[in-house]
């Protein structure tokens, strides 16, 4: 599947990615609307993170714009109750966003929003809570195809028919599932086996050396490290790497020193592209990795 990948993320300011051909929008912060303009009719799914300001500020005037019967549809992590105070305010700001669906979702909660595509919210612990409680997430989204069972394979057309007929396609196929792309959210990094075999996997970077940052500081929420987030994707099959949400106290050339010296000191062969702090990106994914693998 080849997807048209636009974004902007810059740590503490604003975050959002749009997937065209799926309709999908990765948070929405501001800018949103400035950067997409008409295109942004073609958001249909928005999958919001977490309730940070800088994941949201653009939600009103896509909403204000594009608002229409059942679309867009917002969803959100169940106990991120800012959230839900922007949807009831929204509501009473604006008359014409009425029809516009507001979804909170559980840990590990599946949407369909194609036939053969759906999205699933992976809980992870940018916000601390209780292990009940879904305040961060990230979203997994997977494409459904039905393979032929090992048992079948010698069968002629004729008896596919009959089999099918007598016992239905479940009994005929295995289903299969592939990860089309992962989005991390904010998020330290962890759990990251379940991005295993993405093709496309959007991660958070937001500081480039492991001093800045103090596990123990629980003053803050968590945030993921560059070398930790290729360390950790480095042995994951992924087949694209998109980084994002880089702290804007680096320069673009400390920035794509680190991604190249850690690519190579982890033996990275996957193209791994970046958006830079202040920088809108149209189509990530034919621009030419940092990297320069392809």
């Amino acid at each position: 599947m080849q997807l048209t990948i636009s974004g902007y993320s810059t740590a503490l300011f604003s975050t959002w990615y749009f997937v065209e051909e799926l309709g999908i929008l990765f948070d929405a912060g501001d800018g949103l609307i400035a950067n997409l303009l008409q295109k942004s009719r073609k958001i249909k799914y928005v999958f919001l993170s977490h309730a940070d300001r800088d994941h949201l500020t653009g939600l009103l005037q896509l909403n204000q714009l594009n608002a229409r019967p059942g679309y867009p549809k917002m969803y959100y992590p169940k106990d991120a109750r800012s959230i839900h105070s922007l949807e009831l305010f929204s509501k009473d700001f604006d008359d014409q966003v009425q029809g516009t669906e507001w979804i909170a979702l559980s840990e590990g909660q599946e949407v369909e929003i194609k036939k053969d595509v759906s999205v699933t919210s992976i809980k992870n612990h940018h916000v601390a809570s209780p292990d009940s409680i879904v305040k961060s997430t990230g979203y997994l989204v997977q494409q459904r195809k039905y393979k032929l069972k090992q048992e079948y394979l010698g069968c002629n057309a004729a008896e596919i028919i009959g089999i099918r007929e007598r016992f239905g396609d479940d009994h005929l196929t295995d289903e299969l599932r592939i990860n089309i792309i992962g989005y991390s959210g904010d998020t330290p990094v962890e759990n990251f086996s379940i991005w295993n075999n993405t093709e496309i996997l959007i991660h958070e970077a937001t500081f480039l050396n492991r001093a800045e940052i103090s596990d123990n500081d629980t003053r803050r929420n968590k945030h993921s490290v560059l070398e930790d987030v290729l360390l950790a994707a480095s042995s994951a099959n992924i087949k694209k790497l998109v980084i994002g949400h880089i702290s804007s106290r680096y320069k673009p050339d400390q920035i794509d020193e680190c991604i190249i010296k850690n690519c190579r000191r982890y033996n990275i062969s996957f193209p791994v592209f970046r958006l830079l702090p202040g920088e809108f990106v149209h189509n990530i994914l034919i621009k030419d990795p940092i990297n320069g693998t392809r």
